[in-house]
């Protein structure tokens, strides 16, 4: 809305401009100076009252400013007063209300303002256009926004750049792509940022085959468009994808800006590629790319979440301004690593500091409390979210509460807590509880939850193999049985269990039994030599994790054959003595496995570090960083 401010100018169409005004135009425009001066809306309050003492009070050029001013200043409710009072509001007027609703969220009401002006005959211009159709898509107003669609062709607006790229998203956000298509085929070939906004309506809805097709048929591509399909492949998972394009754009001679560097960096975090990682720190530093608080925070996460903490906790310190948004990272990145008092300890300085937490960060704390099992301390923490803060708890927050009691064996207390919650409980919750069932072998509780979940119809893979396994844990075979049965009845695959491990700056993936690596015969022979030294040092495989009605033997090998075991000896023959090992894990790490990378650890001195489903685990000389409590 700022090129609005020009119908300030003596030749807008608000008044004809004469001598005989120019003296209430100056009083007009120190008025406006005023007000642009006011830094909240109880500044603008004496003024109002003397703009209705100058007469000033229908002044269509003070009124804009009057109304634009008070959303600046999130008092909605005075510029709708405001706005109530004007005789023959003009469309400048109008389109000034539509656009602070927008801006300021209440797009229902922007949608009612916009009623009322076409409903006074007020025809609209292309400002209020974009702003009711912004409106229209964010409610997903279909009906409303069809009819605008209608009135822009009535008016002729159609040929205008920017009411069409708002169609164009409108359409997008509504998953009406045909009619988006349509739009954006209209527009002038090569356009590269109506292409981004075509691609970005693809991406917000997961349909990144298409958004890839048409990035591909962009001639010129801008760092808005490269970043916007780099985006689109890390929100849809396809973190390889994203970085191989990463490479592409580079190739091209694009360079990326902070919004490329945060997609980035995410994609490494993601697939635990830490030297990769490293080259994106040091390509920020050599290109000047700003290091504004994003890009920090994405780099202590990426740090965190590749297995580097020290390298985070390294950057957060040297950072000399700290928001909430960097504290979260290193707090949610210190819990990952069981590192649960200094998560603590960071959260309190962080309130100290007078800055106040958000959700994200409540998610963090409880989640070092769930990996610490501090149950008191945690339900402290959480009754303290809407007390001392004034955030009411969200289904993570609860989840981590679930957890957290889960992990010390409360399971009645855990189930009991989801009855009182104030929000319905979802899969993730039952699966917290059914999965610590498992752990701690309670048949009953664990049968009702899958139950729940299975009738709720939210139960997935998970659901069936963590039943399937309660009961193979009590020896009831037939119904563990049954029980995998139904799952393939019901057409639902087991997610496999898949690891992976970063080598020369290239991502290497093994799921259960991999046969497929390049270097197969080679990564097998390591295993079966560990697995003679591993025997001689005393370890005895814990048959009893398979899950399965067949014998010993099978066992044993069903075991040896775990992905982070592939991923680990295939570390070991790739890389130089002492090297840090670097796995990352789908699923849970299962105790026999634990087992053994403690004992790889101590006969190889290296350092493992292997980030499963709920933690990162630092296997070094015989131990592990999570004392055995994961």
């Amino acid at each position: 809305m700022g090129s609005l401010t020009l119908v300030a100018a003596s030749t807008s169409p608000f008044l004809p401009y004469s001598n005989s005004n120019r003296r209430n135009s100056d009083d007009r425009y120190g008025i406006i100076t005023q007000l642009q001066k006011c830094r909240n809306i109880s500044e603008v309050h004496p003024l109002h009252a003397r703009i209705i003492r100058n007469g000033h009070e229908q002044d269509p050029f003070v009124l804009f400013e009057m109304i634009r001013l008070c959303f600046n200043h999130n008092s909605m409710d005075y510029a709708t007063k405001v706005f109530n009072q004007i005789e023959d509001p003009n469309v400048y007027l109008f389109t000034a209300l539509i656009d602070g609703y927008v801006s300021t969220g209440a797009y229902l009401d922007g949608i009612r303002a916009y009623s009322r002006m076409v409903g006074e005959f007020v025809e609209p211009d292309p400002y209020a256009i974009t702003s009711i159709l912004k409106a229209c898509g964010y409610k997903l107003a279909l009906k409303e926004g069809r009819e605008v669609h209608g009135r822009v062709l009535k008016l002729q607006l159609n040929s205008n750049r920017l009411v069409r790229m708002k169609l164009m998203e409108f359409y997008g956000k509504c998953g009406e792509f045909r009619d988006a298509r349509q739009v954006f085929d209209e527009m002038p070939e090569g356009d590269v940022v109506a292409s981004t906004v075509m691609i970005s309506c693809y991406v917000n809805h997961g349909l990144i085959n298409d958004a890839y097709a048409l990035f591909y048929q962009v001639p010129v591509k801008d760092t808005v468009c490269w970043t916007a399909m780099i985006d689109g492949f890390v929100r849809n998972g396809e973190m390889n994808k994203a970085l191989e394009l990463f490479r592409e754009m580079q190739r091209d001679g694009v360079r990326p800006n902070e919004v490329t560097i945060v997609c980035v960096l995410s994609s490494c975090s993601q697939l635990g590629a830490l030297e990769l990682g490293k080259w994106i720190h040091s390509y920020v530093g050599k290109y000047n790319i700003k290091l504004n608080q994003f890009v920090r925070s994405a780099l202590i996460s990426m740090y965190s979440r590749c297995g580097s903490l020290d390298e985070a906790q390294k950057l957060f310190v040297e950072m000399v301004e700290k928001d909430v948004v960097t504290y979260n990272s290193m707090i949610v990145g210190l819990a990952m690593h069981g590192r649960s008092s200094e998560a603590i300890e960071l959260f309190q300085e962080m309130v100290k500091q007078g800055l106040k937490p958000t959700y994200i960060t409540f998610v963090g704390v409880l989640n070092a409390c769930s990996h610490g099992g501090l149950v008191d301390l945690g339900f402290k923490i959480f009754h303290s979210m809407t007390r001392d803060y004034g955030i009411e708890p969200r289904i993570e927050h609860y989840g981590c509460m679930v957890d957290l009691l889960g992990r010390v064996g409360h399971l009645e207390e855990a189930y009991d807590f989801i009855g009182r919650m104030r929000v319905a409980p979802d899969h993730i919750i039952w699966g917290a509880l059914l999965s610590a069932c498992k752990i701690h072998g309670n048949l009953k509780l664990g049968e009702l939850a899958a139950k729940i979940l299975v009738e709720g119809g939210a139960a997935d893979s998970g659901t069936y193999v963590l039943l399937s396994n309660v009961y193979a844990s009590s020896g009831k075979w037939e119904e563990a049985a049954r029980v995998r049965a139904k799952m393939k009845e019901s057409g639902i695959q087991k997610e496999p269990g898949c690891s992976s491990i970063e080598v020369n700056n290239e991502i290497h993936e093994f799921l259960l039994g991999d046969l497929k690596h390049p270097q197969r015969e080679a990564v097998y022979k390591k295993l079966e030599e560990l697995n003679i030294i591993l025997k001689s040092e005393g370890y005895s495989p814990a048959t009893e994790e398979v899950l399965q009605d067949i014998g010993d033997g099978e066992k044993e090998w069903a075991l040896a054959i775990h992905s982070e075991r592939l991923a680990i000896c295939y570390g070991l023959i790739s890389t130089k003595p002492r090297t840090t090992l670097r796995i990352v894990k789908n699923l849970r790490v299962c105790n026999d496995c634990h087992s053994m990378i403690k004992l790889i650890a101590k006969i190889t001195q290296r350092k493992i570090v292997v980030r499963d489903r709920n933690r990162f685990h630092h296997f070094e000389d015989g131990s592990c960083s999570c004392g055995d409590y994961w």
